[in-house]
């Protein structure tokens, strides 16, 4: 016979056992991995901008995504093995009426200063965003409930099957979480020294030169391989390929043609094309203003036909770029398999002969996005060999962006996207009027958007996207160039680059990289 007073002790340790059991999280524990160690040297193709540290504000372009999910982490995410995996959350449901989102946090998640990741910080961080994608989310999302330290609810005005392509993915930044009592104090200090909870803490910057990270060993997915990163600006692709065959640099970031030319052939090197969801396309701002040339639809086919695309494709990356018929890119969902308008030359001069322009036009300014200048001569030199007569403006890229949105670019300009997400969520950014990067708009378009946008059918909702894209080759709203491949240059040290290990991205796994020693 057990003696009372023990047999209640014996019952209050089984009681405390349990209560702890409930407490603790269910995953079991992370066997040893190896410390991080070594360096590994990214040179990047743009100047990195301080504003790409926090993702309150990143355009629709996948670039600041190389340096938001080094430093950062969002509820869920891409990653290798996953579409949209787990991340900050371990776990989120949708309601059977489609009008709530539940997402449970993991329990311990810490910023890098130590301060714990909790549900305040979510929604804080879902508030202040104002990026690519913003307006939607806020004429979607009612309201964001705290309903414990770990949980945390959005509730939608109405079904909007998109929720999770724009804040659940690289559609939009939306879904990264920053430190609530950080970001409050300080916004532009912020910038000069991030905090977030991604597998790299920040150390250093050299505005406009380069930026230094170091791993954080506590990163709740695994330990990384490399313990510091260099993240160096290396504009000029003839440069950052040298540096790749000198060994100052073990990752070279979207070479063009001419730059991998040189080093494909080299057995110590290789060129990974990526797969990430990108495109190029010629932008016409003034096609809405009734006395600009750029109105007259004539003028706009002479543009596409004057392009011979795969000889771009050919210059710009190596044939790894397929010709474009439409600007949502063929590997996201619901896009539209459009054939690309034929290079016809003479077509092209018949058409500005037919709106009034026989000897061509002075089609004035120029503008390429930074970072792809074989791409940009090429498209350039066709322009000008069919008579539409254009001189070069070049920026950098932070600012193309910003008076992107701001709508201070005029002219012609070639621009790209390559965030992922769906065909809706390029309607949205590009094609509807509303669109934080859309010049203008038809209200017939804009209407179909709103239909798309609450059809949960899957069928019904691919055939009003269709016909939105349809509408947008009809009306020449645009001149796609091509579905864009990167090319990246890997060095000898790398022994596992992860490239095109991430659904959409053209950026490493970082904390999955490993190096030789």
């Amino acid at each position: 016979m057990i003696p009372l007073r023990a047999e209640r002790l014996r019952l209050a340790l089984i009681g405390l056992l349990l209560a702890v059991a409930l407490v603790l999280p269910t995953t079991p524990p992370r066997a040893a991995e190896p410390a991080p160690s070594g360096q590994a040297v990214m040179a990047w193709h743009v100047t990195i901008a301080p504003s790409w540290f926090d993702p309150s504000t990143a355009p629709p372009q996948i670039t600041p995504f190389g340096m938001l999910y080094a430093i950062h982490d969002a509820l869920v995410r891409p990653y290798p093995g996953q579409k949209m995996g787990p991340s900050l959350a371990e776990s989120w449901e949708e309601s059977e009426d489609g009008l709530s989102y539940t997402f449970k946090l993991r329990p311990g998640l810490k910023f890098h200063n130590g301060d714990p990741v909790t549900t305040e910080d979510v929604k804080f961080s879902f508030e202040r965003y104002q990026g690519a994608g913003a307006q939607a989310l806020k004429d979607h999302v009612s309201d964001v409930e705290i309903v414990d330290p770990l949980v945390v609810r959005f509730h939608l005005n109405a079904p909007w099957p998109d929720f999770m392509t724009f804040y659940g993915t690289t559609a939009t930044a939306a879904g990264i979480v920053v430190p609530k009592n950080l970001m409050q104090v300080d916004d532009d200090g912020f910038k000069q020294h991030p905090v977030g909870a991604g597998p790299y803490k920040f150390v250093s910057s050299k505005p406009g030169v380069e930026v230094v990270l170091e791993a954080d060993p506590g990163y709740w997915r695994r330990v990384p391989a490399v313990k510091t990163l260099v993240m160096r600006s290396i504009p000029d692709a003839t440069t950052r390929a040298l540096t790749l065959k000198t060994g100052e640099a073990d990752i070279a970031y979207a070479l063009d043609g001419l730059a991998a030319e040189g080093i494909k052939d080299d057995p110590s090197l290789k060129i990974v094309p990526t797969k990430h969801a990108s495109i190029n396309w010629i932008e016409f701002p003034e096609q809405w203003d009734p006395k600009s040339p750029w109105h007259d639809e004539r003028l706009r086919l002479a543009v596409n036909y004057a392009l011979d695309r795969q000889a771009i494709s050919e210059a710009g990356c190596l044939g790894f770029c397929p010709p474009a018929g439409v600007i949502v890119p063929r590997v996201m969902d619901f896009a539209l398999h459009a054939q690309p308008m034929p290079y016809d030359p003479a077509k092209a001069k018949q058409l500005l002969a037919e709106a009034g322009y026989p000897n061509g036009i002075d089609a004035g300014e120029f503008t390429p996005i930074p970072g792809f200048p074989t791409i940009a001569e090429g498209v350039m030199n066709y322009l000008n060999a069919a008579g539409i007569r254009v001189r070069l403006k070049q920026m950098e890229r932070a600012a193309f962006y910003a008076d992107w949105q701001a709508k201070k670019l005029h002219g012609l300009f070639l621009t790209g996207a390559g965030n992922s997400g769906n065909a809706a969520s390029r309607v949205e950014a590009f094609m509807q009027s509303k669109g934080a990067y859309a010049y203008g708009g038809y209200p017939d378009i804009d209407e179909l958007f709103r239909q798309q946008a609450t059809e949960r059918d899957h069928a019904k909702r691919e055939a009003l996207l269709d016909k939105i894209q349809q509408l947008t080759i009809d009306r020449v709203m645009y001149a796609p160039v091509m579905d864009f491949s990167a090319l990246m240059g890997i060095g000898p040290r790398i022994t596992k680059h992860t490239i095109g290990d991430v659904w959409m991205s053209p950026f490493p796994s970082y904390e999955d990289l490993e190096i030789k020693g």
